[in-house]
């Protein structure tokens, strides 16, 4: 491209003083092409105020025409922007594409400004309903993954190496295209002529840029373009004399040139179609950007909110960057960072000088944010990095009226959100549940009952955080993407909890193992699905009766132990989950010795893990013959332990007498014999150290307070030889590892001291009291006790 056809832009904006008319003029009929940049405020500026001059009689805007029957829905007073159009097929709602809107989009304000003024408005993109079939995928317009397919037309029409903006930019002197349309567009106040020099400087990029490599990428964008000539043509045809088309402004020069009718209606000719269904859904800044994937995204929403908004109130330049400031000021009172007037004051001064010296015509986001890190002082990027993400990206969620065409499980849960109190939000924030208030319980169960869906609109970060088993916190943040996935769930029923039921049954039906079938019935306990409950514990008394692997029946254990241990919190009857509790624990119990013995150290690693748990499991359970027969396992497994006879794996021998001495059914003294029996010079060193691991690991509390524990784990290392010793240090140090730092503290201490101080660290010094001493603290202790006569 020569030099001289880099001027074409700047020269046109400057002198010309009118929209020129881009087309020939046959008939009287004008043709008006409007060349944009999507997501772009001064375009959507300059846009409105040629429309405004043009009063066209009709307007075509790029997008869907499958989304003309929801269009009248933009201009209805609860659509709140950002938005976007969705369109998907209705036999498979994962194939669906999203055409995203804000209030600075130039399509917004072209569409707004034509419902607004009668003036007919019509989408003239190739329809979805072609592009969402073979012909789609062949081109890459759909995704299981609907965070990538937020397609756009702009973003469907770029290529790497077409990128006309970069082009342009990198010519101009510019980093990247973002900054070049930012000065040459976004900031200009006088848009005359504009659009005329945008086109014939895309016609230029266009005339040197080579097609897509891609035969399928090529062939898709021919048919775009050949179908927005078509539907201008049937505009022409149907008499409308000032036509405004609005189109990305790559796609503006071929559409110029309309004399090739037979060539487009061939390039159109037996495309194939699906059946698609078109709706509104919120949308969020973040979605709108560069960083969520976005093809058309831009790198600030919130900023370019902004500087639509200060033009719309007629703000001078600085005026906005003022405001702009002043909402970063009191972004940083916020999150308890000093930031005064004075600081604003001085930093606008820096930004309007910074403006100046760049021959800017007011001040950018690059100056604000140089003049906000150097007057508010911010010595780490913490404090940048919240203004990118609450101002300059923004954290705006937007809103569709109720008239909104939505699938009846959508309709189900906005009824749900509004009787729960509920709302939507972009940003995520901790919610805590008491499940003893109905509502609080009413809610846990719907966020259940979507996550079963697969709709993680909540997280549940602590189910057990507060004083009691009935508080909840979950965290909740709505993403744009949950729509798809309700619209997808709707194969399971119409409404939540029809649908959570319906998927539990099936997932019941193809759980692979018991541990996934256990932790579906507990989902289902939680939600509150009566209808789904009883085939899921038919399946599950199933498994339990065909496995025979004691490590598998201990994984499931946890989840119905507190199934039915919490099953009244949340009045739910877990009275089903009884009997295979009950039986599931006899069979553990029978066949546990068995599986302790013979075992390696990986083996015995992962066996360690479930006795854990399902020691838990069955204290929590409270039941006093499950307790009373699981410790007699545990008292057994202990007793195969030494020595002599059968002998178990050291690390589990360790936990079981641990897990005895917590439920004092060994004192300290039965534990100390047999810690002395297991690190005996009888035994082998590795048996002795996994031993010691077993009993002491995640807890050193017990060796700093036992005397008894202290000094036959003290005399056991000292008898140890230096080999011996060097042998198991990795194991004793893998243990000691496990406990706090204050315990290894205290036990450090105690063995700096020596033999003489070990045996007497932690024992009572006698202790003599002065009664005469003690009497004179009563009358003050007992004014602070509240007791008259304390004496």
């Amino acid at each position: 491209m020569e030099p001289a056809n880099l001027l074409i832009l700047e020269i046109r904006i400057q002198k010309q003083d009118i929209v020129q008319r881009l087309s020939s003029d046959t008939g009287g009929i004008v043709v008006h092409i409007f060349g944009i940049r999507h997501h772009g405020p001064g375009s959507a500026r300059s846009l409105r105020q040629a429309l405004a001059q043009l009063h066209p009689d009709i307007i075509l805007v790029e997008g869907p025409p499958d989304a003309a029957e929801v269009l009248p829905l933009l201009v209805h007073p609860q659509m709140q922007p950002p938005v976007a159009l969705l369109i998907y097929v209705r036999d498979a709602p994962e194939r669906a594409v999203y055409y995203p809107f804000a209030v600075f989009s130039p399509e917004w304000q072209a569409i707004h400004y034509g419902l607004t003024n009668d003036i007919p408005v019509r989408f003239m993109d190739l329809p979805q309903c072609h592009q969402l079939t073979a012909l789609g995928k062949e081109a890459g317009t759909t995704s299981d993954n609907t965070a990538n397919n937020e397609l756009s037309p702009e973003a469907l029409a770029m290529h790497p190496s077409r990128d006309p903006l970069g082009f342009l930019a990198a010519a101009a002197g510019y980093s990247d295209g973002e900054r070049w349309w930012e000065h040459m567009v976004e900031q200009r106040r006088d848009s005359a002529g504009i659009f005329a020099a945008i086109l014939e400087a895309i016609a230029a990029v266009r005339a040197e840029t080579p097609d897509p490599a891609d035969p399928a990428e090529a062939q898709r964008e021919a048919r775009r373009e050949a179908w927005m000539r078509q539907t201008i043509r049937a505009a022409q045809q149907e008499g409308h004399r000032r036509i405004a088309v609005v189109c990305g402004a790559w796609h503006g020069p071929a559409l110029l040139d309309r004399a090739n009718t037979k060539g487009d209606s061939a390039l159109l000719k037996g495309l194939p179609k699906a059946k698609v269904q078109a709706t509104w859904a919120p949308w969020t800044y973040g979605r709108l950007s560069y960083q969520s994937g976005y093809g058309a995204g831009v790198e600030s929403p919130g900023w370019y909110h902004h500087l639509f908004a200060s033009a719309e109130a007629g703000h001078s330049p600085t005026e906005t960057a003022i405001h702009w400031l002043t909402r970063t000021a009191q972004l940083m009172r916020t999150e308890g960072l000093d930031v005064s007037s004075a600081h604003v004051i001085e930093a606008v001064r820096l930004a309007e000088t910074l403006t100046a010296l760049r021959d800017r015509p007011l001040p950018g986001l690059p100056e604000l944010n140089e003049a906000t890190r150097a007057v508010f002082c911010f010595d780490s990027d913490l404090p940048m990095r919240l203004v990118h993400d609450k101002l300059i990206v923004g954290e705006t969620l937007g809103a569709v009226p109720d008239e909104t065409p939505m699938a009846p499980l959508q309709q189900d849960l906005t009824r749900e959100q509004k009787r729960l109190k509920l709302p939507v939000e972009a940003t995520w924030r901790d919610l805590d549940l008491d499940l003893r208030k109905p509502t609080d319980l009413e809610r846990s169960r719907l966020l259940h009952r979507l996550n079963l869906l697969g709709i993680t609109w909540g997280h549940l970060l602590d189910a057990r955080g507060g004083k009691g088993t009935f508080r909840e916190t979950w965290r909740l943040q709505w993403q744009p993407e949950l729509a798809i996935k309700l619209i997808e769930a709707g194969v399971w029923g119409n409404s939540i909890v029809t649908a959570a039921s319906n998927r539990a049954r099936t997932e019941a039906q193809q759980a692979a193992d018991l541990p996934a079938l256990t932790a579906l019935v507990r989902q289902a306990l939680l939600a509150s699905l009566p209808d789904a409950i009883p085939p899921i514990i038919a399946h599950l008394e199933t498994q339990a009766a065909l496995t025979s692997d004691v490590t598998q029946m201990m994984a499931t254990l946890p989840n119905l132990a507190q199934a039915l241990r919490y099953g009244d919190v949340r009045q739910t009857d877990a009275s089903a989950v009884a009997h295979v509790v009950d039986g599931l624990i006899a069979r553990i119990c029978i066949g546990l010795p068995g599986a302790c013995t013979a075992l390696n150290d990986e083996a015995a690693a992962t066996l360690f893990q479930h006795l854990n748990e399902a020691n838990e499991a069955i204290t929590l359970l409270q039941n006093a013959a499950h307790l009373a027969e699981w410790q007699a396992v545990l008292g057994h497994l202990a007793d195969l332990d030494g020595p002599a006879g059968l002998r178990i794996h050291g690390l589990l021998g360790g936990r079981c007498v641990r897990l005895l001495l917590d439920q004092r059914v060994f004192d300290s003294a039965e534990t100390a014999r047999r810690m002395g029996l297991a690190l005996s010079t009888a035994s082998d060193p590795a048996y002795a150290a996994a031993w010691v691991d077993g009993l002491l690991r995640d807890s050193g509390a017990l060796l700093v307070h036992d005397e008894t524990l202290w000094q036959v784990v003290d005399s056991w290392v000292v008898s140890l030889s230096a080999e011996t010793f060097v042998q198991l240090l990795p194991l004793l140090r893998r243990t000691f590892a496990t406990f706090h730092a204050p315990e290894r503290r205290s036990l450090g201490e105690r063995t700096r001291q020596g033999p003489a101080a070990r045996r007497s660290f932690g024992s009572a010094a006698p202790t003599t009291i002065d009664p005469q001493r003690a009497a004179a603290v009563l009358p003050l202790l007992g004014r602070l006790l509240g007791v008259r006569d304390a004496a």
